[in-house]
């Protein structure tokens, strides 16, 4: 972690605020817990938790530590199907390419292994990558996918096809991708990773892929850089009245 560590870790949590990692109750962890998390002193997480709070993002609770501020407003958009940023480089006549910068099996981090139902400890696989269209940086991509999901998932697999479609083509069936989309800033690393400089606006995609009982299968988190990439959604439809058919949903680079 480099630069000011306390704006390193308020970038973190303001991420994971805006992506609901918190969920009904609102309740950050520990100061310690956090401080274990950053690899970070106290102080260091005081100071990043005080300018959450200068930002209205969060407030303190006399012995019952921190918690988010109000809410994220969400809004669910359309139901339709799933198109991924490869589809709309194709149709741009550019070629999609994945680095792969990390790649290995982890403890799952309590956060993360809520999100895939699974206990905090238990291993994954952690895939970090930098997607380009025509060697010019489209996005920054963390993926995680649960242990005995990941076992046949090569380092070549994820750079070459990719995660999802190596799943696929194992045999795992993927029925739902549940999505949610935050404006965020590049942090220090993230910004390393796509060449532009830290603070420059990016918009976060979390992918979350499910089975047919809605059990997750695997987790990733797109950081876009907010300059090349929209998503656009087609509505049908209007409140009080009848769609005439299934809303759709579609993706495009700009």
């Amino acid at each position: 972690m480099t630069g000011p560590r306390f704006t390193q870790v308020a970038a973190e949590l303001r991420e994971r605020i805006s992506l609901g990692d918190y969920g009904d109750s609102g309740a950050l962890e520990s100061e310690s817990a956090l401080g274990k998390r950053y690899g970070v002193s106290r102080i260091t997480v005081r100071r990043a938790l005080e300018q959450l709070r200068d930002e209205g993002l969060v407030s303190s609770r006399k012995g019952a530590g921190w918690y988010v501020a109000g809410g994220t407003f969400h809004q669910p958009v359309a139901l339709g199907t799933f198109q991924h940023a490869a589809s709309a480089v194709a149709e741009a006549g550019l070629r999609l390419r994945r680095r792969v910068v990390e790649f290995g099996f982890l403890e799952l981090p309590g956060d993360i292994a809520e999100t895939l139902d699974l206990a905090a400890g238990d291993e994954a696989l952690r895939v970090r990558s930098v997607r380009t269209a025509d060697l010019t940086p489209l996005d920054a991509v963390t993926e995680w996918v649960p242990a005995q999901v990941a076992g046949h998932v090569s380092r070549a697999d994820a750079e070459e096809i990719g995660i999802w479609e190596t799943l696929r083509r194992h045999g795992t069936k993927i029925s739902t991708v549940r999505q949610t989309i935050a404006a965020v800033a590049a942090s220090e690393d993230t910004a390393a990773l796509l060449g532009v400089h830290p603070g420059v606006p990016l918009l976060l995609v979390r992918r979350i892929a499910l089975d047919a009982d809605g059990g997750p299968l695997a987790l990733s988190n797109h950081r876009y850089l907010g300059h090349r990439f929209r998503l656009d959604v087609e509505f049908r439809g209007w409140p009080g009245t009848a769609a005439t058919e299934p809303p759709g949903l579609s993706m495009g680079e700009s």
